[in-house]
């Protein structure tokens, strides 16, 4: 099957046209796709510079293109409309029907989903992205009375990543802490944990995928041995499970997965912005 071009075309961002358009094509494993983003198209020769892409894009592909579009503009959509490829108009498809069942015109407002219009929700999500790559990895215990949520699991086994996520994605002040050969020969978390027990949510993963992961960073070392990972894993489990810490296995989940497996399971507010 030849690559099928993908365009997210956009007035501000992009992110939400690859949302939504992503979480469709994902449904096609067996298609090829070639992505690209077109952001910031808000004016009428920008949109004409996108048509021209789209349609070189289909010229050279020998197929139409497939465009998901986010435009708010009419003119801006019309002339998308034009161009020789697939266009699944998103405002066309949601807001209309909004408006008829709400009785209401939208604002047709550039720039509401990703943008920096409400100061509060915005300064909260900069504030927990901060808040968490300041404690990342046990790094600072200062202010750690404001973390939502404490990850904690051995080195390497997801904990930075999913911790920015929450941040970036819903504004959730996360911390993480590694558990560290120390803590797993005494079976006992770090003191500084001590006072925040119902905050601590644990990440382990397979010791054969750990092994792969550490074998990247530092090969053929004692650190990255598989005999060492499985001990890892087994004692992390271990002191867990004793201290009564929910754990989830990393090993075949995106941070995405792991994310909202945590706040459905925890029961924290989304800050979605």
């Amino acid at each position: 099957m030849p690559k099928r071009s993908i365009f997210y075309v956009s007035d501000r961002t992009g992110i939400t046209a690859e949302m939504l358009g992503q979480s469709l094509i994902t449904q096609f494993e067996s298609v090829s796709f070639k992505r690209r983003t077109l952001p910031f198209i808000a004016s009428p020769e920008k949109a004409q510079e996108a048509v021209t892409i789209i349609n070189q894009a289909s010229l050279e592909d020998g197929f139409q293109a497939i465009v998901f579009s986010t435009l708010i503009d009419d003119d801006l959509r019309q002339t998308i409309r034009l161009s020789n490829a697939l266009v699944f108009d998103f405002f066309e498809i949601f807001i209309s029907p909004l408006e008829n069942a709400l009785g209401l015109a939208s604002s047709h407002a550039i720039g509401r989903s990703h943008g920096g219009g409400d100061t509060q929700t915005y300064t909260q999500r900069i504030e927990a992205i901060n808040f968490t790559m300041s404690h990342d990895d046990g790094v600072s215990s200062r202010g750690l009375d404001e973390a939502e949520i404490i990850l904690v699991g051995v080195s390497r086994s997801g904990k930075t990543p999913t911790s920015l996520y929450l941040a970036m994605q819903f504004g959730i002040k996360a911390a993480n802490y590694p558990i560290i050969p120390e803590d797993l020969s005494r079976q006992k978390l770090p003191d500084t944990l001590s006072n925040y027990r119902k905050k601590l949510w644990g990440l382990s993963i397979k010791p054969e995928r750990l092994h792969q992961i550490r074998s990247e960073r530092r090969p053929d070392s004692e650190y990255a041995s598989l005999a060492n990972c499985r001990y890892e894993i087994q004692a992390a489990e271990a002191l867990m499970r004793g201290q009564g810490i929910p754990f989830l296995d990393s090993t075949n989940m995106s941070i995405e997965e792991l994310s909202t497996t945590i706040l459905h399971q925890t029961g924290l507010s989304r800050h979605l912005y």
